[in-house]
């Protein structure tokens, strides 16, 4: 009973993360409308720009710029993994350290108060635990590890 809770588990989280992922670096590419839209944060990359600049008000504007293209990349990029199941240790410890250091520029630039409000501790947490797996069922890396077998 427990392995089978722990695997939807391990699934509910490898999925629900690679959405979020998606839904985060889509969105600044006005994936899924224009600025000021239902349920749309940025909607293009201008009005991200100003904030990742806010966030990161400790750094200069051309570091922002290359940290955002950066940041897009890899979380586009590890949602894409999650949720095909392809290198998911690279893509939950990749994100655990992406929004371990967005967490960390919250608080530096806006208090402590800001990524624990947000839950993107909760979400490094969760990407660290979802990297310590195993293994990882219904996946290719499971597929993988089976064929080779």
């Amino acid at each position: 009973m427990m392995e089978k809770l722990s695997s939807f588990a391990q699934l509910y989280l490898r999925v629900s993360i690679g959405v979020a992922y998606l839904v985060f670096g889509l969105d600044r590419l006005g994936a899924w409308g224009r600025y000021g839209g239902k349920n749309i944060s940025w909607g293009d990359w201008d009005h991200f720009i100003k904030y990742a600049a806010e966030v990161m008000n400790f750094l200069p504007l051309p570091v922002v710029n290359i940290l955002a293209i950066i940041a897009t990349v890899c979380e586009i990029s590890f949602g894409i993994m999650l949720l095909t199941g392809i290198w998911i240790r690279v893509a939950a410890l990749g994100s655990g350290i992406l929004a371990l250091l967005f967490a960390i520029s919250m608080a530096v630039s806006s208090g402590i108060t800001s990524p624990l409000s947000y839950s993107v501790f909760t979400l490094s947490a969760a990407s660290f635990l979802l990297a310590d797996c195993e293994e990882y069922n219904w996946s290719i890396d499971n597929l993988i590890v089976r064929r080779e077998s």
